[in-house]
């Protein structure tokens, strides 16, 4: 048992949950954030993600990631930073597997989808989704709607990517009924989720990249901090063939990362006095993150992947056919009611903008491949294309 910092979260002062479960069976000696971790583990919106995409739309290769597969490296990543820090494991896991559940199908490509459908009815940010999919929409239990995760857990998924000045519809009916704080920083638990999934997307994209050949090493290797890395490689490794050595420089740069956000932090933490968790909200700034220095490494290398990975010509044609999947779906819905399952028609509202939030709620939580059986079932085919891995 490491020792815990006195900055931590601490599951034994949480701010408690929205609805009182006292006298339930505690299902085992667990902490409220292994509870909240458990939860979000067994639940639908979690296994739905080995189905959506990461990067490669509905990719059909088995060894590229999808958003199941990058969370749960999040979630070494950032369980790795938070023992070195002496921060609780069991929140930063639970925020770092939970981080993504609100993505619809076909990732950012679904999102602007969906934003663009509900443009009238107060539009739709995935951060937000990942809330409401928790707490209103996910519902196993039988005296509570949603999860009913606790305070800590919902305050940093909302703010991970920091404070909320404008909060969505979604999060700002959850805040109404649970307040979240959101105009303050949150927990050094949620800044490390943040961070981790920065170093995760970061470098295994990479790796996707390599794969797909969207990219060539010599092209990575354009970028200056990537060639004194592989320098080094070669180095140590002088007798080994280059081809075997690049899954060590995706390693190497994760281990680059992780150091340098946990000697970063560990400065701060020192530099500006944090001795207790109300100390980090009080801060005014992020706390948990990268160096200056690594800070412009890694801009530069998110500028190098937007050029020829996020924006490769054939990422941006797939985006578009999964952009006009989504966008057909609504429509369909919209007009025709009949057309969904009888559990979400008969639960359909009759009045805007409740009811396009609900046809919102139905497309955010498919599967790529469920969208597209969807879209062949109505409209008799799937656009030819959208895979193109």
């Amino acid at each position: 048992m490491h020792p815990r910092a006195p900055y931590a979260s601490d599951p034994s002062r949480s701010r408690g949950r929205q609805f009182a479960e006292g006298g339930e069976p505690t299902r085992g000696p667990r902490s409220a954030f292994q509870r909240d971790r458990d939860r979000i583990i067994h639940s639908i919106s979690f296994r739905r993600l080995r189905h959506k995409t990461q990067v490669f739309v509905a990719p059909d290769g088995d060894h590229y990631r999808v958003r199941l597969t990058h969370s749960l490296e999040v979630a070494q990543i950032g369980r790795t930073i938070a023992r070195a820090l002496g921060l609780d494991e069991d929140l930063t896991e639970a925020l770092c597997l939970a981080h993504d559940i609100g993505h619809p199908p076909f990732g950012h490509a679904g999102e602007d989808a969906l934003e663009a459908a509900m443009a009238g009815q107060g539009g739709f940010d995935h951060n937000a989704h990942t809330l409401r999919a928790l707490h209103v929409l996910e519902s196993p239990y039988p005296r509570w709607q949603g999860l009913n995760l606790s305070w800590e857990v919902l305050e940093g998924l909302a703010k991970h990517n920091g404070p909320v000045e404008h909060a969505p519809w979604a999060l700002a009916e959850i805040d109404a009924g649970f307040d979240l704080d959101l105009k303050r920083y949150s927990s050094l638990e949620a800044q490390v989720a943040a961070v981790s999934d920065d170093i995760a997307y970061d470098n295994h994209d990479i790796d996707d990249g390599l794969r797909a050949g969207f990219l060539s090493f010599d092209d990575l290797l354009s970028l200056p901090s990537a060639l004194r890395q592989w320098d080094a490689i070669r180095a140590k490794f002088s007798d080994v063939p280059e081809a075997r050595l690049q899954s060590e420089f995706v390693r190497d740069q994760i281990g680059l990362m992780v150091n340098d956000v946990i000697a970063s932090t560990r400065a701060r933490i020192a530099g500006l006095g944090i001795g207790s968790i109300e100390d980090v909200r009080a801060a005014g700034q992020v706390i948990a993150g990268f160096s200056d220095a690594m800070a412009e490494q890694e801009r530069e290398l998110k500028r190098f992947m937007y050029a020829r990975v996020y924006h490769h010509p054939r990422q941006l044609e797939a985006a578009d056919l999964a952009r006009q999947v989504i966008a057909a779906l609504f429509a369909a819905y919209r007009d025709d009611p009949a057309l969904l399952p009888d559990d979400w028609r008969q639960r359909l509202p009759e009045a805007e903008p409740d009811k396009s939030r609900h046809i919102a709620d139905f497309l955010a939580g498919m599967t790529d491949r469920f969208a597209l059986s969807q879209h062949r079932q109505i409209f008799g085919h799937a656009p030819e294309g959208l895979s193109h891995v």
